[in-house]
């Protein structure tokens, strides 16, 4: 499972057509997609793509994810991961070998990690850490952010590899340590938003200023700019 988060606005949507884009260039597959609305309308390439849209083809999100199997897909994308409903099918299609991509309106991956386990009862959650545990594999929580000129914006997003460090972490509810192993994790491909915002300031795209703005932990932030030079 794959997901990809962050408000209204902070191209969610863009970042997995470009993804289902790639898959689509390079695979034999089947890939699935239930959107609300669909903004991306794929053509055929070496996957065969079908496209469902909530309220025109399909009632719900909940209806297609019922009918989603008889479709035999191989890659499955939810448009929307909205509620208990969506992201227990999401978890089950991962679980049975699915490449499975989903949205949450979060902003940062210990977020993303506590809002699925917490979207259930508390009998449930020791069998749901076990399932994102073995499933999740990524997590990019993104924001677009306005350069400092005005002319344009540029993607910061803390990005979440599922290594067996992380797994463990949410498998025995260590979930807290998740942003210490984000941190530390460069050699796997993950980086902070500050670091990601941090990379923005040195490439004079943005001021310091504005990366503290539109950072979560702004005290961390003001470290990483010192420690660089700004």
């Amino acid at each position: 499972m794959v997901l990809v988060t962050g408000t209204t606005g902070s191209g969610k949507t863009t970042t997995l057509a470009s993804i289902i884009n790639e898959i689509n260039k390079t695979r034999n597959c089947h890939i699935f997609t239930i959107e609300d609305p669909v903004e991306y309308c794929h053509a055929n390439r070496k996957a065969f793509i079908s496209q469902r849209e909530v309220g025109t083809d399909t009632a719900s999100f909940e209806e297609a994810l019922r009918r989603v199997l008889r479709e035999d897909p191989d890659v499955v994308l939810i448009g929307e991961m909205r509620d208990q409903t969506t992201m227990r099918a999401a978890l089950t299609l991962a679980e049975t070998g699915h490449l499975t991509f989903g949205t949450l309106h979060t902003s940062e991956a210990l977020q993303t990690v506590t809002r699925m386990i917490g979207a259930f009862p508390a009998n449930e959650q020791e069998q749901i850490r076990t399932q994102l545990a073995t499933t999740l594999s990524l997590v990019i929580s993104q924001q677009l952010v306005p350069w400092s000129d005005g002319k344009g914006r540029s993607l910061a997003a803390e990005v979440m590899i599922g290594t067996p460090a992380v797994k463990a972490m949410i498998r025995e509810n260590k979930i807290h340590q998740i942003p210490s192993s984000i941190q530390t994790g460069h050699i796997h491909g993950m980086q902070t938003m500050n670091m990601s915002l941090n990379a923005l300031v040195k490439k004079r795209l943005i001021t310091p200023e504005r990366a503290i703005d539109w950072s979560i932990d702004k005290e961390d932030m003001r470290r990483l700019l010192n420690s660089t030079g700004f």
